[in-house]
């Protein structure tokens, strides 16, 4: 998988808050390891189990994982966070899914 322009998808229960702060932390992450993606969106988890599948990789908290087997099972990369608004930990993350 090439790292450029892929396309990542932050969800977050209302996709409003945590998601907005999630997206921003990883788009520090990607701006450090100087990854321009494609495209990077947040919203709500109801939008986010239709539209997964349009994306490469979707982060998301750790207990809504599950919610997205279908869109795993299609090839996108799944990162649960344990804390969605961690920089550190969505590094660590991409680096164990070959992302960074």
């Amino acid at each position: 998988m090439t790292n450029q322009n892929l396309k990542f998808l932050v969800c977050c229960a209302n996709g409003s808050g945590s998601s907005l702060m999630a997206q921003m932390a990883l788009e520090k992450v990607l701006k450090k390891n100087n990854i321009k993606p494609g495209k990077v969106h947040h919203c709500p988890l109801s939008e986010g189990k239709s539209s997964a599948v349009q994306y490469d990789v979707l982060v998301c908290a750790q207990n809504f994982a599950n919610m997205f087997e279908d869109a795993k099972a299609k090839g996108v990369v799944v990162i649960p966070l344990k804390n969605v608004m961690s920089a550190p930990e969505i590094e660590t993350k991409l680096k164990e899914n070959g992302i960074l």
